[in-house]
């Protein structure tokens, strides 16, 4: 009798690259947020996007009247522009004007600026020139610019004011992004508006830059999570098409070495759309932790089919049909499996970062394998 072969090293390989392949596939996301001193621009960028992004430091300089916010295993980039008061708009308008060619220009679509949020202060009830000026001049750059009306309370009449003033916003959304107490009511209004600039900047954020932006929005919003649920579930379907592709393949226990990788991409894809930071170290743990001896439980059902392969004529054709059904039907249980696992983690802990040793206990829980 031959001895099998030992697919252990490769295997191991093959799902190495597919970690870093999920790694360096993940994108990046870039926001323009612009508005006056006050407005709260950092209460709100720290609101919708985890890691409270806009308290990690004073933020690396572009240009004299603007900073760009980031942090490594963090795929968004916040591009704060300043100087929107009327003594500084003119040297603000012409180095942002600078910026958007220079990226513009760029052929990486990760350098691109993607979304910009112009801010205007709600109880203000009023639209600058400047404000107007810049709304257009985003516009003309192919920017999608919506209208936030930050510290704005609910039913507020200045929204209509505002879409009649920046007809090229593509939406006007008013936000509270923190509690607030109003004498005059006697009362504390609570935050608003938030899940609706979720949904309604997604709507315009590229395909490419999706998983990206999942992965930056904090978990305290609900609309959040279902932005992150919708593209975990993408993640879901195409992987198990590829696996039915890589499953039908009549090659004997080629889909050993095909399936494997396949999942493993797409539970590190998922972790990344939940709110992973974005380094192979930490997926690497994530999927093994998670997985365990799956991929190998996996890779064994994929060698019964490669044997069915292995019959004359219409052998290979009969096992061909039977692995791709099998081999899909496996990975989108695993995948929903993990989405649901996930989901339901962050519903229950809003804001908290992903705890691997609860997510492997659930995943198993929901899933023999």
């Amino acid at each position: 009798m031959t001895a099998a072969p030992n697919t252990t090293g490769p295997l191991q390989d093959a799902v190495a690259d597919a970690i870093r392949t999920a790694t360096q596939g993940a994108g990046r996301v870039n926001i323009l947020v612009a508005g006056k001193t006050g407005v709260g621009k950092s209460t709100l960028i720290n609101a919708v996007f985890r890691g409270e992004l806009a308290r990690t430091g004073a933020g690396k300089p572009v240009t004299q009247t603007t900073q760009e916010y980031t942090r490594p295993g963090h795929p968004l980039t916040i591009i704060d522009t300043r100087g929107l008061e009327v003594g500084d708009y003119g040297r603000s308008r012409a180095e942002l004007a600078a910026l958007i060619r220079e990226r513009a220009a760029s052929a990486d679509q990760d350098r691109h600026l993607h979304v910009a949020w112009l801010c205007v202060q709600d109880s203000v009830h009023r639209v600058e020139d400047a404000e107007i000026e810049l709304c257009g001049m985003l516009a003309d750059a192919g920017i999608p610019v919506i209208a936030i009306l930050t510290k704005a309370r609910r039913n507020t009449p200045f929204a209509d004011t505002a879409r009649a003033l920046l007809p090229r916003a593509k939406d006007v959304v008013a936000v509270r992004a923190l509690p607030e107490w109003i004498d005059e009511l006697q009362a504390e209004l609570p935050p608003m508006g938030l899940d609706r600039l979720i949904e309604v900047t997604a709507q315009y954020i590229p395909e490419a830059q999706q998983r990206a932006y999942a992965n930056a929005l904090s978990t305290r919003n609900k609309q959040a999570l279902e932005v992150k649920k919708k593209r975990a579930e993408i993640e879901v379907n195409v992987a198990a098409g590829l696996a039915a592709s890589a499953a039908a393949a009549p090659i004997p226990f080629s889909d050993a070495f095909a399936l494997v990788p396949i999942q493993v991409g797409m539970i590190a894809k998922i972790g990344i759309t939940f709110g992973m930071e974005i380094s192979t170290a930490a997926l690497t743990t994530l999927v093994t932790s998670t997985l365990g001896s799956s991929a190998a439980t996996l890779a064994g059902r994929s060698v019964v089919s490669g044997l069915l392969k292995l019959i004359p004529g219409a052998g290979s054709a009969v096992g061909g049909t039977i692995a791709a059904t099998t081999a899909a039907a496996i990975t989108k249980l695993l995948g929903n499996a993990y989405v649901a696992v996930l989901y339901d983690f962050c519903l229950r802990h809003p804001g908290q970062d992903i705890d691997i040793a609860f997510i492997k206990r659930a995943l198993r829980e929901r899933v023999r394998l």
